[in-house]
């Protein structure tokens, strides 16, 4: 009977330290959850710069090795026009 007490409280006092390891120290499991998410989110925006980068390296190479590309690009972003163009600006 002695043995089966002393099973039973030591079962309970490793619940006990395993949920007070687990909820109230200081790198908890709430506060793992979260840097997860963190690290998650940051990886995709990482995914999402390089793509970006990546096109606009596309994009410098061609504006590059192309003058009628370099020329198309300032005529739409930068409203470059020639020696007696008319632009006109609709937005």
């Amino acid at each position: 009977m002695k043995k089966k007490h002393l099973s039973k409280y030591m079962k309970w006092s490793l619940i006990v330290a395993i949920a007070w390891v687990c909820l109230f120290m200081h790198d908890n499991i709430f506060d793992l959850g979260r840097a997860w998410i963190t690290i998650v989110k940051q990886n995709s925006k990482i995914d999402q710069y390089k793509t970006e980068i990546s096109g606009l390296d596309r994009q410098i190479e061609s504006m590059s090795n192309d003058k009628d590309t370099l020329e198309r690009f300032a005529r739409e972003h930068f409203y470059f026009a020639e020696p007696g163009e008319d632009v006109y600006v609709i937005k």
